[in-house]
């Protein structure tokens, strides 16, 4: 795995997100990396993101989706052009859609591994499929459609 997690290379104008916003002190700080031909995040749920004791939160589940989702979308756009993460102009991306399936209850009380994979590349639009982990059982699986921003965007 790459030491760098692809959400380190976005630029300080566009790293305010809260699921994956290195500058959002607030948020879950979602970091994705590169494992062969897949993309892999990690993130511990605190006590606060309970559903019912013992259980996460539904919402967090479609927040680390999403945001593993995007970021997925990013690195495999850079790879696909054959560029650095983070070489300019930036290829940061939002959710166009986003679809979860929550296959089982998610323990609370250990770390989960989110697992993304693309299944499409076309134009500006990468389509990524993730998986949640709870101790090697997946509990939920989603689906996004993320869309290149335009170079304006989150510019003041």
């Amino acid at each position: 795995m790459q030491e760098q997690a692809i959400q380190d290379t976005y630029p300080a104008n566009l790293a305010h997100c809260y699921g994956c916003g290195r500058l959002n002190s607030q948020g879950h700080h979602v970091r994705t990396f590169w494992d062969g031909d897949e993309t892999v995040s990690r993130f511990t749920p605190q006590p606060w993101h309970t559903a019912v004791p013992g259980f996460v939160y539904g919402g967090l589940i479609a927040s680390l989706v999403d945001c593993h989702s995007t970021g997925t979308a990013a690195a495999a756009a850079y790879r696909a052009a054959g560029r650095e993460p983070g070489s300019e102009p930036p290829l940061r991306f939002v959710t166009g859609s986003l679809h979860v399936d929550y296959l089982k209850p998610t323990p609370l009380g250990g770390e989960l591994v989110i697992r993304g994979r693309v299944k499409e590349i076309k134009g500006r639009k990468v389509v990524v499929e993730s998986t949640v982990y709870a101790d090697g059982v997946a509990t939920a699986r989603g689906e996004v459609v993320a869309l290149q921003m335009p170079d304006n965007f989150g510019q003041t």
